[in-house]
């Protein structure tokens, strides 16, 4: 029976050492597309800054200014755009950002566009209507996408489909720390008018009336901020996927080292037994 035991237990030390590989590979695997993802968001930053401040010059520049997309009205339907992951076997990433819109949608006329796979089974079990499924790989979103996206759902909000829409994602903060956020794309903010000297000199001059060139830049306003989102939503998955896996390798280590320790007392215990039978069959 000490035989059987041990051998048990040995078979258990070498499954567990095959898991202790599987996730160190996949923690490599892992810290390798973080990188990747991190110079993403720092190359996709400047682009979503100078739209931003171009806006933000329209709207401060114009006191008569008025537009569509700045308008707030009665909320009757919302649109969620929702960044999930592929795959599992990264923490709380899709559990957390996926509970967190599924609670603000309670009690609301809302449709979501569910970018990720995990999204898309999600609320495909909560029975919520899906604007559409194309985008159920995250990981072959491209830019290109999110800029189709941005103009499907600005067509959208003008023809009044919508009254609301909001993106949500995980915000990279660091590589422990990951945290699901929800940020509203329409209607915009109108912001403050900040006071102008009268010496400053307006070094942009833009071709067209402020309205036609707000209009313009808007959807690609909103597809950089999406794609910003897609950004900050892969590398927090990575960065969850490389803690899970280093957390799995480290409990692998501690369980292989009380496997080893139980196997050496019952190795202990049979020979022990085998002893003390030799000794009082003599």
């Amino acid at each position: 029976m000490a035989g059987v035991s041990t051998k048990e237990i040995k078979n258990r030390i070498r499954s567990m050492e095959s898991t202790k590989q599987i996730t160190k590979a996949m923690e490599m695997v892992a810290a390798s597309k973080l990188r990747r993802a991190q110079a993403q968001i720092s190359s996709s930053r400047p682009y979503f800054e100078i739209l931003y401040s171009t806006i933000q010059d329209i709207t401060r520049s114009n006191k008569d200014f008025s537009s569509p997309y700045l308008k707030a009205r009665e909320v009757k339907k919302v649109m969620y755009i929702v960044i999930a992951g592929d795959r599992g076997l990264a923490g709380g990433y899709n559990s957390n950002i996926l509970k967190m819109v599924y609670a603000d949608l309670q009690g609301k006329d809302a449709v979501v566009l569910p970018i990720g796979k995990k999204a898309v089974d999600f609320f495909r079990s909560k029975n919520v209507p899906a604007l559409t499924e194309s985008y159920a790989e995250a990981a072959s979103v491209s830019i290109g996408d999110c800029f189709s996206i941005s103009k499907q759902l600005s067509k959208g909000f003008l023809a009044g489909e919508f009254d609301e829409v909001y993106v949500a994602y995980t915000n990279f903060v660091s590589v422990l720390s990951q945290v699901p956020a929800s940020m509203q794309l329409l209607p915009l903010k109108k912001p403050e008018n900040a006071p102008v000297s009268e010496t400053r000199q307006c070094a942009t001059v833009y071709e067209g009336e402020p309205e036609e060139v707000f209009a313009a830049i808007v959807p690609e306003y909103l597809g950089g901020i999406l794609y910003g989102a897609l950004c900050e939503s892969r590398a927090a998955e990575q960065a969850a996927r490389r803690s899970a896996m280093d957390s799995a390798t480290q409990n692998a280590d501690e369980m292989i080292a009380d496997l080893s320790l139980k196997f050496n007392r019952a190795r202990q215990a049979a020979i022990t037994q085998e002893i003390t039978e030799i000794v009082a069959g003599s």
